[in-house]
């Protein structure tokens, strides 16, 4: 793969980066409960796909329309991993130095509105409480070994997409 096409995929990853950062900023000053949607959690997972998918054509139209299975992968990859990456350690920045207060209240949000969903489905109030209970005992949100966690697994969930969608998009040459 040429230096042009990772080149390419950074600075996607970059923009990526910019994007979920912003996200994160103007969800954080506006409305601190959007946090816990699943309509935004939809958004962003769009717009993280459609950067990935951007880069591989990107990178796929600088090899004059062809592109492997691994380069395709390679250039979402490192689109999505940059983005992710950033917007983690944005999160991580705001709720542990910026307003940490902010982390708490967040933590508060996201168990009521999973209360609320467990009761929507009928859970016996005994899985609720340990749901509550567990909730409690997790600390901080933003801690760094939950933003890596975090991380991790969003890394994960976003290579397996970023296989099947790059098995799509590659293109060998017909004489090859």
């Amino acid at each position: 793969m040429e230096t042009t096409t990772k080149s390419s995929a950074t600075n996607y990853g970059l923009y990526l980066g910019g994007v979920l950062a912003l996200a994160t900023i103007l969800v954080y000053a506006l409305k601190l409960e959007l946090f816990a949607s699943i309509t935004l959690g939809i958004i962003l997972f769009v717009i993280t796909l459609t950067f990935g998918v951007i880069s591989i054509i990107k990178s796929k139209k600088i090899q004059n329309g062809f592109i492997s299975f691994k380069e395709a992968f390679t250039s979402y990859f490192i689109t999505v991993l940059i983005g992710i990456v950033i917007s983690s350690l944005i999160s991580f920045i705001i709720f542990n130095f910026v307003d940490p207060e902010a982390a708490e209240t967040l933590k508060e949000i996201a168990l009521e509105s999973q209360v609320e969903m467990l009761r929507n489905f009928n859970q016996p109030e005994e899985s609720i409480e340990m749901v509550v209970e567990a909730s409690e005992k997790q600390g901080n949100l933003f801690s760094i070994q939950n933003v890596f966690t975090s991380l991790i697994g969003y890394i994960i969930f976003y290579s397996i997409i970023g296989l099947i969608i790059s098995l799509i998009m590659k293109r060998k040459p017909e004489n090859a």
